[in-house]
């Protein structure tokens, strides 16, 4: 599977992951893909299971993807992950086997103040 060929997969994960459409959300991981949360400490083994944990979600969700990176095997979306319109800023780190997701690890940060001491230095 060629880098644009992976990047429109991803594409149409994260597009569907948006609109709730769980079915097709999930069509980019392996029957035996490996989804861990490092954050909570959990690991969610196969497809199956993966997809259940999201679709049992009570929370509305909604993606909005900042930008997707990588090549080969080894892909980056950092988005942010908003609950309910709470904003959770996100980076998905996925590994691809044979043209589908083997294992995905996602990190989440919640939003915070500007520090006051830098304030000279940044842009808002």
């Amino acid at each position: 599977m060629d880098d644009r060929t992976v990047r429109q997969a991803l594409e149409r994960h994260w597009t569907a992951s948006d609109a709730g459409d769980f079915d097709a959300e999930h069509d980019i991981y392996r029957e035996d893909a490996v989804l861990d949360y490092p954050q909570s400490g959990e690991r969610i083994r196969g497809r199956r299971n993966i997809q259940e944990s999201r679709y049992v979600q009570p929370n509305k969700k909604r993606f909005k993807v900042r930008r997707i990176v990588g090549s080969g095997d080894l892909w980056v979306t950092e988005f942010t992950l908003s609950y309910d319109d709470r904003p959770s800023y996100t980076v998905s780190i996925m590994e691809f086997r044979e043209g589908l997701v083997a294992h995905e690890t996602q990190y989440f940060a919640d939003p915070f103040e500007p520090s006051p001491s830098r304030a000279h230095l940044v842009e808002r």
